[in-house]
């Protein structure tokens, strides 16, 4: 197994909390995490059809018969569970009772909001980081391999090539949680609508252009993008909010959870198809802001990422904001540096009156470098 680093994180707050919660996208490792570093837990997967029903029926005697601490997978299946869990954990009042996990991230968060709300910490799991693959020395050395690769873990388990993952990833998941989450009659339609939302990977977010494109309404586009929000397929950037006295953009840019789906979604089969197409640039802005989001995943909290863009179209790609402070990055695909990519950069860096040790470059090169306009930095070093 790939060493995760948000087990250190989830094992503090078994310490902390009576019961800790864990969601993200499926295949991204929650399961197997579960099962093989949480020994001391007892783990039931509600998958099995036969224990979810003795959870459904009979609540109250499933906790007890199977004790704590308890490990829940897919808890969401049985929706009356979590009032029970409610009560045993008022009553003992114990940390590391349960660890809740699931993938509708609606639907378990519903049913926590509504009977654990201050009695669980809740954490996300994505897929494979670059740091967790280069400590395991299984990052692919060519961009454009990890472009098109992307990092669910089973792809790396078991030597899954992702032209044959992919496709069966958006068959037996997308389809069956988009279903289990909205009623939608024309499945193809909705695979339409996330190729399309593919090919904007890393644009600004235009829902009425969408909606006419895919042939469906604009509230229809809306309640579909929530539902792939929803189950952690994409993930909307917002603008930055302050106001620099111009005036500024103020629609979010939409990402993938994962490049390789975005890429398999746009008809990439191969490495080499990666080098000479047009969204290359647009998928390795994703891929790096990826990485931004797991690692904030990782440290237990929500990610304070935005871009900016102003009405003269100077852009920084990305914006990371912690308390006071704020860390600014262009990305560039290209392996080969350039001045010019720290214009925007200065431009932003003036109106928010930040020093050039705050600014950096994100490139597709393989050496970290400071220079006096900012720092370069390797998409391997991420």
């Amino acid at each position: 197994m790939i060493e995760r680093t948000i087990e250190e994180k989830l094992r503090q707050m078994t310490t902390k909390f009576p019961v800790v919660t864990l969601t993200g996208t499926r295949q991204c490792g929650k399961s197997t995490l579960l099962k093989q570093r949480f020994n001391e837990f007892k783990y039931i997967s509600l998958e099995d059809l036969d224990r979810r029903q003795f959870a459904i029926d009979d609540p109250r005697g499933f906790l007890m018969n199977f004790g704590t601490p308890l490990i829940i997978d897919e808890a969401q299946y049985a929706p009356d569970l979590f009032s029970y869990i409610q009560t045993r954990v008022d009553e003992k009042n114990e940390a590391g009772m349960y660890i809740l996990s699931g993938s509708h991230n609606f639907l378990l968060m519903e049913r926590i909001s509504q009977s654990l709300a201050g009695r669980t910490a809740v954490l996300k799991m994505a897929p494979l980081s670059v740091s967790e693959l280069r400590k395991a020395s299984l990052l692919p050395e060519n961009l454009n391999d990890w472009l098109i690769t992307g990092g669910y873990p089973r792809i790396y388990d078991k030597e899954i090539a992702p032209v044959d993952f992919f496709p069966n990833y958006v068959q037996t998941y997308l389809e069956r949680d988009v279903r289990l989450l909205r009623n939608i009659s024309d499945m193809s339609q909705f695979v339409r609508f996330l190729k399309l939302c593919a090919g904007r990977v890393a644009q600004l977010l235009n829902i009425a252009s969408l909606a006419s494109e895919c042939g469906i309404s604009v509230p229809t586009a809306n309640a579909w993008l929530s539902t792939l929000e929803t189950s952690y397929t994409i993930f909307l950037l917002k603008p930055y909010y302050r106001n620099f006295n111009k005036r500024l953009i103020k629609s979010p840019k939409l990402y993938f959870c994962d490049t390789g789906l975005a890429a398999s979604l746009l008809g990439l089969e191969e490495p080499r198809q990666m080098e000479t197409h047009y969204l290359r640039g647009e998928l390795f802005e994703n891929m790096v802001i990826n990485e931004f989001v797991k690692r904030a995943y990782v440290q237990g909290r929500e990610p304070n990422l935005y871009f900016w863009r102003d009405s003269n179209n100077e852009e920084v790609d990305l914006l990371s904001e912690q308390g006071m402070t704020l860390e600014c990055y262009e990305i560039k695909s290209a392996a080969t540096m350039h001045s010019d990519h720290f214009s925007s950069l200065k431009t932003f860096a003036k109106q928010a009156q930040l020093d050039t040790n705050r600014l950096h470059v994100v490139y597709g090169g393989e050496q970290d470098i400071q220079t006096s306009n900012g720092n370069y930095i390797s998409w391997k070093n991420l």
